[in-house]
Formats: structure tokens, C-alpha cells, sequence
């Protein structure tokens, strides 16, 4: 029997100790703010992005976010969602020092800056902020979105690093959204269908976050259930068997 209660605490301990750092994980990802969808096409046009902004202070609730739009690579015909719990957004738009040339004419001012005040994000939850927009750039590969989220203590939390190709992430990582490659033969469609992309834009970090930690679960019912097993089988080994 000791040798059972030696490997069942040192199987307990394991087990512990991955439960541990999956539900860390699943902490640490789910702080950072982020966009969603994660990718859509060059070029894209009718589409929306999701800011997802997770409050993680224990003490004090988000007032302010402010995200900061690219204008080397400007997003064309962005529009806000109306006031939402309480958030209002202000945008600010800039001049183009290059002007971009659509089908429609040539846009010489886009926006720069969107402002959320008037709202609160509480210790423990998240707010999502929509934004659509016309036309995506089609000569860049990533857009990086700053973003600075302030608190009712005064504290501001700047999301603007970028990690180089390669690098491990930062630890106040920029959103980022990758534009890839439209499909063969299609010049208008974003990477997902635009009525997909407007149907999951909210959900889709849902379901990444969802995926991540059911694999975690599963990872530890699999180790509760080989547990159960070794127990089992140093309890039946321990017992004196019948003479053959």
C-alpha cells in the first residue's frame, strides 16, 4: 500500500500541476485585446472587425478604449455600431498623405482613431466593439491596430507591440489581422463569405477560446481517468490472488 500512495501522489501532483497550467493559459490568452476575425482577403469589401477587450484588473473597470487605425494602409468606409451599455465612440479622421484610388473615386481622409467612453468593463469581463468597414487595403499583409485601454484607477494599459516574424509574442501585443491572398478568380469576396464574416465576427474568438480549453479539459479527464486506472491496478495487484 505504500508503494500505491507513493505513485498516487506523485500521479495527483502531475495531474495538478497540468490543470494548473492550462487554466494559466487559458488566463494569460484571454487578456489581451484582440481582433476577430483573425484573417480575411486582400481587398476585402462589406465586412466587419470585432475589438475584444477583456478586463483584467481585480480592483478597477475599464472606461476608455481607444484604437488606433492605419493610414499607410487605410481602412476605407468605416462605420460604428450606435451607443451600446452605455459606450459611445468618437471618430477621428485623417488625412491620406498618399490618396487612394477606389471605383467610386479617389479617398483622400480616413479614419485614424475610434474612441470608446461612457461604458464600463467589470473585473472578470470582456465587452466586444464592432466596427465595419468598406474596403480593406490590398498591398500589405497585416494590419496592426494600437490600442490603449484605460481604467477607473487611471491606469493605461497600451497594447501597441508588434513581434517580429519569428519572435515569441510580446507582452502587450498589438491586435494584428492577417490579409491574405484572394481565392483564384475572386476579386470582391473576403477570406470568409461577407454574410459568414458579419454572422460570426463576435463568436469567432468564442470558439477559438472554446476549442482551446475543451482541449484542455480533455487533457484533464484524461489524466483523471489514468489515475483511476493505476489505482486500480495497484489495489487488485496488492491483494493475495488464488493458488494456480
Amino acid at each position: 500500500m505504500s508503494i500505491a500512495r507513493t505513485v498516487l501522489g506523485r500521479a495527483g501532483a502531475v495531474t495538478a500541476l497540468a490543470a494548473a497550467g492550462v487554466l494559466a493559459a487559458a488566463g494569460i490568452a484571454s487578456a489581451h485585446v484582440t481582433v476577430h476575425p483573425e484573417t480575411y482577403a486582400k481587398g476585402a469589401t462589406d465586412g466587419v472587425l470585432t475589438f475584444r477587450v477583456p478586463n483584467e484588473e481585480d480592483t478597477a473597470g475599464t472606461t476608455k478604449v481607444q484604437v488606433f487605425l492605419p493610414t499607410d494602409h487605410p481602412v476605407l468606409g468605416v462605420l460604428v455600431s450606435p451607443p451600446q451599455d452605455g459606450w459611445t465612440a468618437k471618430v477621428t479622421n485623417t488625412k491620406l498623405k498618399t490618396p487612394v484610388k477606389t471605383d467610386d473615386g479617389t479617398i483622400t481622409d480616413a479614419v485614424s482613431e475610434i474612441t470608446w467612453t461612457g461604458g464600463r468593463i467589470g473585473p472578470g469581463q470582456y465587452q466586444d466593439f464592432n466596427v465595419a468597414f468598406g474596403q480593406l487595403p490590398d498591398d500589405t499583409g497585416r494590419l496592426t491596430f494600437k490600442t490603449l485601454q484605460t481604467y477607473s484607477d487611471g491606469k493605461t494599459v497600451r497594447w501597441i507591440e508588434e513581434a517580429a516574424k519569428g519572435d515569441e509574442e510580446p507582452e502587450n501585443p498589438a491586435p494584428v489581422l492577417t490579409l491574405t491572398a484572394k481565392p483564384a478568380g475572386d476579386d470582391s469576396t473576403p477570406a470568409t463569405s461577407t454574410k459568414a464574416s458579419k454572422a460570426t465576427g463576435s463568436t469567432e474568438s468564442a470558439s477559438s477560446d472554446g476549442t482551446a480549453r475543451g482541449l484542455g479539459i480533455t487533457g484533464l479527464v484524461a489524466g483523471v481517468l489514468g489515475l483511476a486506472a493505476a489505482t486500480y491496478a495497484l489495489l487488485r495487484n496488492g491483494r493475495p490472488g488464488k493458488a494456480s
